[in-house]
């Protein structure tokens, strides 16, 4: 009888098992999906000279290369999560620290695009001055910093208040693992406030300007200036599901205490719908719609079968 009763309960776990393995799938389908676009445009990047000098393109190839290192991140905690894998705390805090600071870099990444096209639409005389790679290096070295300041305060606040014998424990590894006091999740919530409130505001000062030199502009120029505005309004999207994720772990929590699979559901929906899907824009707004990207892109994704006229038109560029 009582082998009976296990065989039954391993039977159910198997059973429990089986949605669990099929989300994970999907997940590892998405992901795999998503990498090999990325690659393939950072690859295309890399290959011509042309978008290795222009800060529009630039910018792209960093989103690419953050997104893609960020799903990798969470996707490696996703996993863990669902097969309940303890992981090393020291490993656990770099894999969150270094997710953290990707998360953050993301959308400093898209409000230095709206700018760049702000500048491009509206001071098309000083772009080329404004555009340098003194002026790149510059930007690059504000948004790593300004995405590192949140997560090295939330890190800091975590080791004056953690035991040092638990640096050594094995746990279940998540982004709020960091969180311990309720003082240093209020402190991280008012800084990402700020943080997110500022590019708002910036995001909102570039379509206006965009929007009134769309106004003003000549017939020849309108189509570049709309397209400027409506690639303004998909990174105003992305900022906005951006946001949203950093606070999923406070929609996440309270679900935990009420009921762990329906916790494990909500975190599942989070990461594709707050994770998976924003950076799968990036791929959208530039390497889909820009017509001298994809011209490229089609050629070296065909194997050089195809686009050789459109790849001769961009190497005369």
């Amino acid at each position: 009888m009582q082998s009976l009763r296990v065989n039954i309960s391993s039977s159910s776990n198997q059973l429990l098992d089986v949605p669990i393995f099929i989300k994970v799938l999907l997940v590892q389908v998405l992901v795999g999906i998503f990498l090999y676009m990325n690659c393939l445009m950072i690859f295309t990047f890399l290959k011509k000279e042309v978008f290795r000098e222009d800060t529009r393109y630039i910018l792209f190839a960093q989103t690419l290369f953050v997104d893609s290192a960020l799903i990798v991140f969470t996707d490696v905690l996703l996993i863990a999560s669902f097969y309940q894998i303890r992981i090393h705390m020291i490993c656990c805090l770099l894999i969150c620290v270094v997710s953290s600071i990707l998360t953050c870099c993301t959308p400093l990444t898209l409000v230095a695009m709206c700018l760049e096209r702000y500048v491009a639409i509206c001071m098309p005389l000083r772009h080329a001055d404004i555009s340098t790679s003194r002026t790149r290096f510059l930007g690059f070295l504000i948004i790593w910093s300004i995405s590192s300041m949140s997560t090295l305060f939330t890190f800091i606040a975590y080791l004056s208040v953690v035991r040092p014998g638990a640096l050594f424990s094995y746990v279940m590894c998540s982004m709020e693992i960091m969180l311990r006091e309720e003082w240093q999740a209020n402190a991280r919530s008012v800084m990402l406030l700020l943080f997110f409130l500022l590019m708002i505001l910036i995001i909102i000062f570039t379509y206006i300007k965009i929007m009134i030199a769309a106004r003003a502009a000549s017939s020849e120029k309108k189509n570049s200036t709309n397209k400027s505005l409506r690639t303004v309004l998909l990174h105003a999207f992305q900022l906005f599901l951006c946001i949203v994720q950093f606070l999923t772990p406070y929609i996440e929590m309270p679900f935990w205490k009420l009921d762990v699979m329906v916790f494990y559901n909500v975190r599942y929906s989070n990461f594709i719908v707050f994770i998976i899907a924003p950076r799968c824009l990036s791929p959208l707004i530039y390497g889909l719609r820009d017509e001298k990207f994809f011209a490229v892109l089609s050629h070296y994704a065909m194997c050089g079968l195809t686009g050789f006229s459109q790849l001769r038109s961009v190497n005369r560029k």
